[in-house]
């Protein structure tokens, strides 16, 4: 999927996930997210499991889904108790979770378990017609990681392969994106996220593969794309 130079900011938004995943964001913040999500048109607004209810209710009718995050940041915590973080945010109103990999398993060589640990998720989320998207953390992984993650990702039946959390040392990258989509091929979504600061950022993601970019900067790169210059100043620390 690549957008050409004529795509509106619509057209845009729609391939965004707006995010704001900080831990310090206040309820007021997150009703400005989801004020931004309808007004925008984004593909889903991304928020920690606390305020999924929040935003679902705020968002009930503007057709823009929620999303969550489970064992984020850091991906470490137990299947079962990974699978209970999935149900009880589509309880709250979810309709996407973006969990986090156990990364040490990984670099540990346990596939195995890396493949319990997806598919814990990915069988919660399914079962209630939920979207399942696996964050890899590439800025920790070498690339032969990289692959065996997705591959993991891929027997799990995920929806998606996504780059970061935005809380590592580093975030999406072009070579990463065109690495996953290799892997995957047509046959799964491409999440980047962590680090995406503009619309030529935005724009080198998607033409390496991306079908999803995870932003803190949603409204930005939609203005940017309808030619409009920022109406205020981004405050929020980048996805």
């Amino acid at each position: 999927m690549v957008l050409g130079e004529t795509a509106s900011a619509r057209d845009w938004a729609s391939l965004i996930d707006h995010t704001l995943l900080k831990p310090e964001a206040t309820e007021a913040d997150i009703r400005r997210l989801c004020d931004e999500a309808a007004q925008y048109g984004f593909a889903s607004v991304c928020v920690n499991p606390f305020w999924v209810k929040l935003a679902a209710c705020l968002l009930r009718g503007t057709g823009v889904p929620v999303c969550t995050v489970i064992g984020f940041p850091l991906g470490a915590t137990l299947p079962d108790v990974k699978a209970y973080e999935t149900r009880r945010a589509i309880f709250d109103g979810a309709r996407e979770v973006d969990m986090v990999i156990n990364i040490g398993a990984l670099k540990s060589g346990d596939d195995c378990a890396v493949e319990h640990d997806i598919e814990a998720v990915v069988a919660a989320a399914h079962e209630h017609g939920v979207l399942c998207k696996v964050i890899i953390e590439t800025a920790l992984l070498t690339d032969e990681e990289k692959v065996r993650a997705c591959l993991a990702a891929k027997r799990a039946g995920a929806d998606y392969v996504k780059t970061s959390t935005g809380f590592a040392k580093g975030g999406a990258t072009v070579a990463d994106v065109a690495l996953m989509r290799e892997v995957v091929g047509g046959e799964m979504g491409v999440k980047a996220s962590g680090g995406v600061r503009d619309l030529k950022q935005a724009r080198q993601l998607i033409e390496a593969g991306a079908t999803r970019i995870g932003a803190s900067v949603g409204v930005k790169i939609a203005q940017e794309a309808s030619g409009q210059k920022m109406t205020a100043p981004e405050t929020r620390t980048a996805y």
